[in-house]
């Protein structure tokens, strides 16, 4: 079964827009040791939320794990992690973060909880709401 996981980035560093026209990314540069946990519990297929933070605050497409466990090339010690991921579908509407934080359903989401996490575990049922709101 697939993982889920929310993933974190500043759009004037590297945005949703970068990935689709690099049509796959190396997901790099992480320095916190729970979000390095949640990149090497990644396996290829699993799915991720992108997340525009710092400008937008919010979900704009979902991505897939194309490559998992490698190390981070921006790392000379080798202690941290990466993945690759491609983009797989823009969302149909962006899910701010400000919906997320009034849905009662969703007050248990690393999103909501660790609000600095830059790589987030989404269980199946978050994910499942996030996608009807960018339906809605």
């Amino acid at each position: 079964m697939a993982n889920y996981w929310l993933m974190k980035s500043e759009p004037f560093k590297y945005s949703w827009d970068d990935l689709v026209a690099e049509k796959e990314g190396v997901w790099d540069g992480v320095r916190n040791h729970t979000a390095k946990n949640n990149l090497r519990a990644m396996e290829v297929g699993d799915e991720a939320f992108f997340y525009h933070s710092r400008e937008g605050l919010e979900i704009v497409g979902i991505c897939e794990v194309s490559v998992a466990g490698i190390d981070d090339p921006t790392d000379e010690t080798g202690k941290w992690a990466a993945v690759k991921v491609k983009p797989k579908r823009r969302l149909e509407r962006p899910v701010t973060l400000k919906e997320i934080k009034a849905e009662p359903r969703l007050e248990q989401c690393e999103l909501v909880r660790q609000s600095r996490l830059s790589v987030a575990k989404i269980t199946p049922e978050e994910w499942s709401i996030i996608c009807e709101m960018a339906e809605s």
